[in-house]
């Protein structure tokens, strides 16, 4: 990315840039408060955007409109070509947090994990991060993470309930916890589809509930854990952790499409930066095409289009044996961003080309609506 953008500031504008003073800034501390400050107003601003256009892709859960719900997870890539070794004479692969926000897609930084120079756990490098929010966080904003299974630690999570912060995960097939009560849910609602009980369960005096969901078209069982309410549907918690995998096309289009496969320094200050700029230009991205995909209500997206004929072809399978697809499937989401968008928006800023007029062109990309036979 950092080549093609210096290649593109020398052909397409004229503009020459010497790698060391490019390099040099990008690991200045000055630039990195610069960048967070400009990176926190670039998701405030998408976020407001996407917002007032109301996409909402949580939308199907009220009951979450009070939460900030996050997908989170550790994401790897190619060290800096002049990393140092570290003391075993190895190097490792750096990595960063980050969190993507399952109501409007957007992408955030969460935190550097390693540079490279050493192999470093993810979970540890969440928990230090979520403490030092702490010290300034409202502890009335109510942020649920959802992670996978290794983010499993009751009396961190616990503590973590009074900061606001609470945790969706699945649960560890070793794990050991003592059954103290049912949970009373609705059983007829479609929100609980496939739930089969719903419980609180405890560890060492801590307590916590643990869903279980039978999936209706595979009929295999999926455990939950979580720290919230018992308030919440349990059937929206299943839900939410299969919203989880969201991430990882963000992850895809990084690598993919915005060529994300290598860090650009071993610097820390440096590879907090390239989160920074990676979030924010996925983000600039996804707005793009969550706008030009209301343009016409009476158009989808061609990725959308598949993915409900795909859908289709699995109710009619789950069907001849005895299951049916569960509807919530059906609902509107987050799709990955497309490859026609991503070089659309790159041609535009090359060529300056006014927002409308690519707009018009990814809006022409779209399809007619498909009539969806979901119900079971």
């Amino acid at each position: 990315m950092v080549a093609t953008f210096l290649q593109a500031a020398e052909e397409v504008h004229e503009e020459q840039c010497p790698l060391s003073t490019y390099f040099k800034s990008l690991k200045s501390p000055r630039r990195v408060r610069m960048l967070e400050a400009v990176e926190q107003q670039s998701y405030d601003i998408d976020s407001e955007t996407l917002s007032s256009h109301g996409i909402d892709y949580l939308k199907s859960f009220p009951e979450l409109n009070d939460y900030t719900v996050l997908a989170a997870d550790g994401h790897f890539i190619d060290h800096a070509c002049h990393t140092e070794k570290g003391r075993n004479g190895k190097v490792y692969a750096a990595g960063f947090i980050y969190t993507l926000n399952l109501r409007n897609g957007l992408l955030r930084p969460f935190s550097l994990i390693t540079n490279g120079t050493r192999r470093h756990q993810e979970i540890p490098v969440l928990r230090d991060e979520l403490k030092r929010e702490n010290r300034t966080k409202n502890s009335t904003q109510k942020c649920l993470y959802v992670y996978d299974k290794a983010v499993t630690d009751y009396a961190f999570w616990n503590n973590q309930i009074e900061h606001g912060n609470l945790m969706i995960s699945v649960l560890k097939e070793n794990s050991v916890a003592t059954f103290v009560e049912s949970i009373h849910f609705d059983t007829s609602h479609e929100l609980n589809t496939g739930i089969e009980s719903y419980s609180t369960y405890e560890n060492n005096g801590i307590r916590f509930s643990i869903v279980n969901y039978r999936d209706p078209e595979t009929k295999k069982l999926h455990r939950f854990i979580t720290t919230l309410p018992g308030s919440i549907n349990p059937g929206t918690i299943a839900m939410l952790y299969f919203k989880r995998w969201t991430i990882e096309k963000a992850f895809n289009n990084s690598k993919s499409n915005l060529k994300e496969t290598k860090a650009w320094s071993s610097d820390n200050n440096s590879l907090k930066n390239q989160m920074r700029l990676t979030a924010m230009s996925y983000n600039l991205l996804r707005t793009v095409e969550e706008l030009s995909k209301i343009q016409d209500p009476e158009l989808i997206h061609p990725s959308d289009k598949k993915y409900t004929e795909d859908l289709e072809k699995r109710q009619q399978a789950a069907k001849k044996r005895g299951g049916f697809v569960n509807p919530l499937f059906f609902n509107e989401r987050i799709a990955r961003i497309s490859s026609y968008t991503i070089r659309a928006v790159q041609n535009a800023i090359m060529t300056g080309k006014s927002l409308s007029s690519f707009i018009n062109a990814l809006v022409a990309k779209l399809v007619p609506r498909v009539n969806q036979i979901g119900e079971h």
